[in-house]
């Protein structure tokens, strides 16, 4: 019998070869490049947190997904299934070392327990990004435009991002008489897409005991197509207390502030729209792929002002979004866009000669000098065993130097795609033909 151990991986976590972590790579590095660019900061929480930081404010759904047990010391722990909770302790935690308005990115794992499918998988990486300590809608429309700017940066093709006020639907179930009943209905509203209405009718009859209100809810949520004819909807049918009245402005402010920066074209109001996440307390919103809505949201998020007063009294006002960044990932695969996976490296030094150990270290010191990456290959292997680890590796250019070409100084740089070699060539003009062939592509 034997005692080797089966490899294997858990159902909805994955492995990654080194062409899609480049790929993940690449697409972080310029994420984080646009989260920087406009001020925002990194930060980092731990990926394991007391149960009941991250569930006090949960509904049953949530606490569902959580992967949560009992560590070695007996206490009650969990894996953060969002990065937006833990933001919020991280805030009550740390205010008086934060300065206000304080803008935050995150890009992280995250664990959630539900069914693997295309693009949801148990372990992924979120990309969040928030701006605490300003309740303006400037800061809501700084998030918003973000959205799509980081989207642009990243080569993601034309999106819509699909906004509502969770505050003025709130102020319409008011109207209804169905304020205790706001969380329920608009998680059911949230899977209006997926379900269809009729199901979704058949939940909220339930929910209301009343096919008027059923009815009424889903008329609420169909809209009127243009945003400001939508708006127009949401403001007869909410009528006047405070809530409604106040989203509406934000709505409208917000309207103006996408024309004004010429992107308007990119948003949609859109009043089915809810977020099944309870602590959303105002502005809400999600982003699909033009080409593929069918694959779902790749960044959503939305204003919740009340968030950090679960664990401080003192009230501090956010909003935020969250990039599935694995959902992206096959999004953009779907749509063959994807980046060409290669490495990063420019130049493989092949070993030729075992005895030239140190001439190669030397030559790549001074390729690394002038800014560019390369490796020397470690062994005097076969040459056409080398080239074959480099075209694994997607380097462009090869270096080969035989002894001769060590005691003159020289080197052959062949270009490993196109076969071109170029012989008996200094350093100097080895960079300067890589650095050409990086300008063309």
């Amino acid at each position: 019998m034997s005692d080797f151990i089966q490899p294997r991986i858990l159902k909805g976590f994955r492995d990654f070869l080194p062409d899609s972590e480049i790929v993940r790579a690449n697409l972080t590095e310029n994420l984080t490049a646009a989260f920087r660019w406009r001020g925002f900061v990194p930060i980092d929480t731990p990926a394991l947190e007391y149960s009941e930081i991250l569930l006090r404010k949960s509904d049953g759904e949530t606490e569902k997904q959580v992967f949560r047990f009992a560590d070695n010391g007996g206490r009650d722990v969990a894996l953060r299934f969002d990065l937006t909770v833990p933001f919020a302790r991280f805030v009550a935690e740390h205010k008086d070392e934060l300065y206000f308005p304080f803008k935050r990115y995150h890009i992280a794992k995250v664990w959630r327990g539900e069914k693997p499918q295309a693009g949801r998988y148990r372990e992924f990486v979120q990309c969040d990004f928030d701006l605490v300590g300003s309740e303006s809608a400037a800061a809501d429309f700084e998030i918003l435009a973000l959205i799509k700017i980081a989207l642009e940066e990243i080569g993601v093709p034309p999106v819509t991002i699909r906004v509502n006020h969770r505050g003025v639907f709130n102020g319409f179930l008011s109207r209804l008489e169905l304020g205790s009943k706001s969380e329920e209905v608009l998680r059911t509203i949230d899977k209006l897409a997926k379900i269809g209405r009729d199901e979704t009718s058949a939940l909220l009859m339930d929910i209301t005991g009343s096919s008027e209100k059923a009815g009424a809810i889903l008329d609420y949520a169909a809209g009127a197509g243009s945003y400001d004819a939508s708006l127009d909807l949401m403001k007869e049918m909410a009528g006047a207390s405070d809530v409604a009245v106040s989203g509406i402005v934000r709505l409208r402010e917000l309207r103006a502030m996408m024309e004004a920066a010429g992107i308007a074209d990119a948003f949609v109001l859109d009043p089915s729209i809810t977020r099944g996440l309870d602590y959303y307390t105002g502005l809400v919103y999600e982003t699909f792929l033009n080409d593929l809505p069918a694959i779902g949201s790749v960044c959503s998020g939305g204003r919740y002002d009340n968030l950090a007063g679960l664990y401080l009294k003192e009230r501090i006002p956010g909003v935020g979004a969250s990039i599935g960044l694995d959902r992206l990932i096959a999004a953009l695969e779907q749509l063959a866009l994807l980046p060409a996976k290669s490495g990063y490296l420019e130049a493989e030094i092949f070993c030729l000669d075992a005895a030239l150990a140190a001439h190669y270290q030397k030559i790549a010191a001074a390729l690394r000098e002038q800014r560019v990456a390369c490796e020397v290959f470690p062994d005097a292997k076969k040459i056409g065993q080398q080239y074959t680890v480099a075209e694994k590796k997607g380097v462009p250019f090869g270096v080969l130097v035989s002894p001769e070409e060590a005691a003159h100084h020289t080197l052959t740089l062949k270009n490993l795609l196109t076969r071109e070699q170029f012989q008996g060539i200094s350093v100097e003009k080895a960079v300067e033909i890589i650095r050409q062939s990086r300008q063309m592509h």
